[in-house]
């Protein structure tokens, strides 16, 4: 056991120098199932005021300050604020949407998969572990032109929309590769997703979302049809 302080100090430096890692890097991989490691590094972050944060659902960890420290580092008013980030509050309506459009669908096919996986291993004499779905694996992505069409009124149109999802992808939240926008490391990590899911859902942006589902739902549906006459 005398290397775990050796190893915890060189995971928690490489996470402060990349902000986030990917749970598949050597380091993270052996603190996710060693304890004593992952404590460890929650001791040494905790000397400065940060925690190690991570979730199944997530390809990535990275830290966070702990609450005791936030008042000390933010002061009331750093609290109160809609972030501390310095998003501009259209901003920060683009990254709910985001996460809206990116992380309630990917945790439902996640639980999805996962309960199916389970569901197969229940005629197995030794039933094995299955790991949850990679966010990669069932993480959607979001059109651009789409985005922009549906939200870009109330996001402050082309202009602001664009340099808020510069912003964005700066602080990871986001990844874009050429008209797609995907998850980045910290879109679910950094926001509370119990806390933050149910707003969404029973609110205003509920119904949206679920309007656009059914288009999705109903293009997808026309799409097959379309392609079943053809082959007739």
């Amino acid at each position: 056991m005398s290397d775990v302080p050796d190893e915890a100090a060189l995971l928690v430096a490489e996470l402060l120098a990349r902000r986030w890692l990917p749970r598949q890097h050597p380091r993270v991989r052996r603190a996710l199932i060693d304890a004593d490691l992952w404590q460890a590094a929650q001791n040494r972050l905790a000397q400065v005021g940060l925690r190690l944060i991570d979730n199944i659902h997530a390809d990535h960890v990275s830290v966070a300050l702990l609450r005791g420290a936030e008042s000390a580092v933010f002061g009331e008013a750093g609290l109160n604020a809609n972030n501390n980030v310095d998003l501009p509050r259209d901003g920060v309506s683009l990254l709910v949407v985001l996460w809206s459009l990116i992380i309630l669908p990917k945790r439902e096919r996640q639980a999805a998969r996962a309960a199916s996986a389970e569901g197969d291993t229940q005629g197995e004499m030794f039933n094995t572990e299955r790991p949850m779905p990679s966010a990669s694996a069932v993480s959607p992505v979001v059109s651009y032109k789409a985005l922009l069409a549906d939200f870009g009124t109330q996001l402050g149109r082309k202009t602001r929309m664009d340099g808020n999802l510069k912003r964005l992808e700066t602080h990871g939240f986001i990844v874009r590769h050429g008209d797609d926008i995907a998850e980045g490391p910290l879109l679910d990590l950094l926001l509370d997703y119990d806390a933050l899911a149910p707003r969404i859902l029973d609110g205003a942006l509920g119904d949206v979302l679920a309007r656009r589902r059914s288009q999705t739902d109903d293009g997808a549906t026309n799409r097959a049809g379309e392609a079943t006459e053809g082959q007739n």
